[in-house]
C-alpha cells in the first residue's frame, strides 16, 4: 500500500512539473500577462469611456513586491486550506478509532 501510494505521489507530481513547464514551450513569443491587465484591456476596448470606479488603498513600489504579496497570499490560503481538510481528517480518524473502541468494548464485556 504504501509504495503504491508513493509512485502515485511521484507521477502525480511528474505530471503538475508538465502542466506548469509546458506552456513555456508550446506558445513561443507568447506574452504572459495577469489576468487583471486583460480584463482592463478588453473593458477599454469595449468602452472606451469607462471611468474607474474603485482604486487601491495602497500600490505596492514594484512589480517585485507585487508578486511577493501574491504568492505570501496564496500560500497562506493553501495553508488554511490544507489546515481545514487535514483537521477534518484526523477528527474522523478519531471518531472512527472511537467507535472501534467501543464496539470492541461492548463485544468483550457481553462474552463474560
Amino acid at each position: 500500500m504504501k509504495k503504491s501510494k508513493t509512485k502515485q505521489n511521484i507521477i502525480l507530481l511528474v505530471l503538475v512539473i508538465i502542466l506548469v513547464i509546458s506552456p513555456f514551450f508550446i506558445v513561443k513569443n507568447g506574452t504572459f500577462s495577469g489576468s487583471d491587465d486583460q480584463g482592463t484591456e478588453q473593458i477599454k476596448k469595449n468602452d472606451p469611456s469607462y471611468k474607474v470606479w474603485a482604486h487601491p488603498l495602497w500600490t505596492p513600489p514594484s512589480g517585485e513586491v507585487e508578486s511577493l504579496l501574491f504568492t505570501v497570499q496564496g500560500s497562506l490560503g493553501t495553508g488554511i486550506i490544507a489546515y481545514v481538510i487535514g483537521n477534518a481528517r484526523g477528527k474522523k480518524k478519531e471518531r472512527e478509532r472511537q467507535l472501534r473502541e467501543h464496539a470492541e468494548d461492548v463485544s468483550t464485556t457481553q462474552g463474560h
